[in-house]
C-alpha cells in the first residue's frame, strides 16, 4: 500500500526527473528546482504519473484515472496510470504526448512533444511499445503495437515506428526503418534532428549516378552517328542533389 517507503521512492524519483529536465533542456539549467516543478509540464506530468501509477498498482478504484485525466487537462500529456516509466524520463514541451497502457519505458529516456507510445488493434495484453534506456524520440514521432526501442537508439521527428528497432540506431521514415547502426555519435539525448542521415536522397543520388553511367554506356555503342553527330547523344541535364548543411543546434 502507500507508506513510507513507497513515499520516500516517489520523491527520489521525482528528484531524478527534475535534474534529468535541468541536464537535457538548455532553459531549464539556471532555475531552481522549485520553479522546474511548477513550470515544466513535462516534469509535472511525470510526477503525477508516478503517483496515479502507486495508486493503480495498489488497486486504488478511480482516482488513479481521475489523476491522469487532470494531468491531461493541464499539462496536454496523456500517461496511463498502468504505464511503467523508468527513472530520469524527460518530456520536453510535451503537449500532444500519449503513453499508452502497457508502455514500458527505460531510464533516461528523452521524448518530445506531438510523440504517441499506442497500440495496434484491440487485442487485451502487451499492446504498447517497450522503450528501453537512453533512447530520444524525436517530436511527432509515432510508435505502435508491441515493439521494443533498443538501447540508445534515435527516432527521427515524425517517424512511424510498426517494427523493433536495433540499439544504438538511428530510424527515419514511415514506415520507419534503420538508417544508422552502431553510430558514432555518443551515447545519451542530443537534439540534433537536422544531421540525420536521408535515404531518399541517397536513392535519388545512386539513381542520377546510374542514369549517368547508363548515358555513357549508350554513347559508346552509338558509334559515329550519335545523336550530336560526334557519336554522343546530348548530355541530359541532371541537377545534383544538394543536402541541406548546417550547424548542428545542439550546440555540438
Amino acid at each position: 500500500m502507500f507508506g513510507v517507503s513507497t513515499l520516500a521512492r516517489v520523491v527520489g524519483e521525482v528528484r531524478r526527473d527534475v535534474a534529468a529536465a535541468r541536464d537535457r533542456d538548455p532553459a531549464a539549467r539556471d532555475v531552481g528546482p522549485v520553479e522546474i516543478l511548477a513550470m515544466w509540464p513535462g516534469v509535472q506530468a511525470v510526477l503525477w504519473h508516478r503517483v496515479a501509477h502507486v495508486l493503480h498498482g495498489a488497486g486504488v478504484p478511480v482516482v488513479p484515472r481521475a489523476l491522469a485525466t487532470v494531468t491531461r487537462a493541464v499539462t496536454g500529456i496523456e500517461i496511463h496510470p498502468a504505464a511503467r516509466v523508468g527513472d530520469g524520463l524527460f518530456i520536453d514541451h510535451g503537449s500532444g504526448v500519449v503513453i499508452g497502457e502497457t508502455a514500458e519505458i527505460g531510464d533516461d529516456v528523452t521524448l518530445y512533444q506531438g510523440v504517441t507510445l499506442g497500440g495496434t488493434g484491440f487485442a487485451t495484453g502487451k499492446r504498447h511499445p517497450t522503450v528501453q534506456d537512453n533512447v530520444t524520440i524525436g517530436s511527432g514521432a509515432k510508435l505502435l503495437g508491441p515493439i521494443t526501442i533498443g538501447h540508445g537508439a534515435k527516432i527521427g521527428a515524425n517517424t512511424v515506428v510498426i517494427h523493433d528497432v536495433p540499439p544504438n540506431s538511428t530510424v527515419v521514415g514511415n514506415p520507419g526503418h534503420p538508417v544508422r547502426i552502431d553510430g558514432k555519435r555518443p551515447e545519451g539525448p542530443d537534439a540534433d534532428w537536422i544531421h540525420l542521415p536521408d535515404p531518399i536522397a541517397d536513392a535519388l543520388e545512386g539513381l542520377s549516378s546510374r542514369i549517368g553511367a547508363l548515358e555513357r554506356a549508350v554513347a559508346e555503342l552509338g558509334g559515329p552517328n550519335g545523336a550530336d553527330g560526334n557519336g554522343t547523344p546530348p548530355a541530359a541535364d541532371v541537377r545534383p542533389l544538394r543536402r541541406r548543411r548546417g550547424p548542428n543546434p545542439a550546440g555540438g
